[in-house]
């Protein structure tokens, strides 16, 4: 089905909610989610996202888009100015009945170039701490990938560790069980799910190197497993309400296709990702610091060049601190805040067999950023980075630098 096609059909399906939605915007309810925002983890963060629902109809709705401009220069030389539409999402949900409900997350990247379904699970409900779920699911490793909303963060870029060293936003067709539990100040959540995974693009691929990432042009990933194999992924994290939340998160298994038709074509070969997570607000200073760190173990054909690494790391953190909160311009509790993000990421740990030298392939940057947001639903944000790319070869670094500004909003 063409993209154009699939728009139609999209807006054939809930044209008749819309129009009966505009005989009256006071038909508009905000569904909110039935934990409080004091109660919520990352994991929640599929639901925890503003909703409406007009009337009796059985859908909310909602969605988020993201735009901004950007003015880059590497090694001095720029494009000049350029002006991107990132993304256009659309969030639809349904309580089909008593602890059965349904959630799905529909994006638009930059226009309509690539359209795809991040989320489109059913999720059942057998006991706070036992949940099953099913469908498209997004795999729980980090935080960033299930808490991806643009409105949510300062910064008009993702985190390269979390798009070009893990591969966010990464989703897969799975099952699973989640849950979790209070006490008090303290609350504890699992995820463990069971779902397709990655294939040899991961070190076959344009960017000649290995690429987690490569495999989300796999689009057959959702109907076959080439392997043959499940993808295993789940997490644990506490939270407690003074102090912070942490996660510790998994995801591995085989990912090449060593077996056709019954006979054995090649080695079995495994990766496996290890991520810790942490979030704290300072008290007082209202100091917000989110951050995650993630591990890769690839196993990587001995007849492989080095550029193809067996080992990569990297992760992020960002510091975001309100300096401004009032009313602004006639938005109650509006606030400016500044913020930095540090990044790096080492794409091939190790040393060179023939020197012993270091091996490059890494970057790091520093983003430093300014952010208004007239309510907790939108975002104006301007940032600067200062970035330093290394190849293989550990010569001078490529080095990147430049303004962007962005605007990002729920609706």
């Amino acid at each position: 089905m063409s993209r154009i096609s699939f728009l139609i059909l999209l807006l054939g399906l809930y044209a008749p909610s819309l129009l009966q939605a505009q005989i009256d915007s006071s038909l508009f309810k905000r569904v909110e989610n039935k934990d409080s925002l004091k109660n919520t983890m990352n994991m929640d963060a599929v639901y925890n996202r503003p909703m409406l629902f007009a009337g009796r109809l059985p859908v909310s709705i909602g969605g988020y888009m993201e735009a901004n401009w950007q003015h880059i220069g590497v090694d001095g030389v720029s494009e000049g100015h350029q002006f991107q539409f990132r993304r256009f999402t659309i969030f639809m949900a349904s309580t089909i009945s008593k602890r059965i409900k349904f959630m799905s997350e529909l994006e638009f990247e930059d226009g309509t170039r690539e359209i795809s379904i991040e989320f489109a699970a059913l999720d059942m409900e057998f006991d706070p701490l036992l949940n099953l779920r099913g469908g498209i699911i997004l795999n729980p490793i980090g935080s960033f990938n299930q808490n991806h909303d643009g409105p949510k963060w300062e910064f008009t870029d993702r985190p390269i560790s979390a798009t070009q060293m893990l591969p966010a936003t990464w989703s897969n067709a799975g099952f699973g069980l989640y849950g979790k539990r209070y006490s008090n100040d303290w609350m504890f959540g699992y995820e463990a799910y069971i779902s397709g995974g990655f294939d040899n693009t991961i070190i076959d691929n344009e960017q000649g190197k290995t690429y987690l990432p490569a495999t989300k042009s796999n689009a057959d990933r959702f109907e076959e497993s080439l392997t043959g194999h499940p993808l295993y992924s789940g997490k644990f994290a506490v939270r407690n309400n003074k102090i912070g939340e942490l996660g510790l998160s998994y995801m591995g298994g085989v990912y090449n296709r060593y077996m056709d038709e019954g006979e054995q074509i090649d080695d079995k070969r495994k990766l496996n990702v290890f991520a810790v997570d942490f979030n704290t607000t300072i008290p007082r200073l209202n100091t917000f610091i989110t951050g995650e760190w993630a591990w890769i173990n690839i196993q990587v054909p001995e007849n492989y060049i080095q550029k193809y690494g067996n080992r990569q790391y990297g992760g992020f953190v960002d510091i975001v601190q309100p300096i401004w909160r009032r009313s602004i311009f006639g938005w109650d509790n509006a606030s400016i805040n500044l913020a930095c993000r540090l990044e790096y990421v080492d794409w091939n740990v190790g040393r060179v067999q023939e020197t012993g030298d270091k091996i490059g392939e890494d970057l790091w940057s520093v983003v430093g950023g300014l952010s208004f947001r007239p309510n907790s639903l939108t975002i104006l944000r301007l940032n600067y980075r200062h970035q330093r790319n290394r190849d293989f070869l550990a010569n001078p670094p490529v080095l990147l630098g430049g303004f962007s500004f962005g605007i990002s909003t729920y609706f």
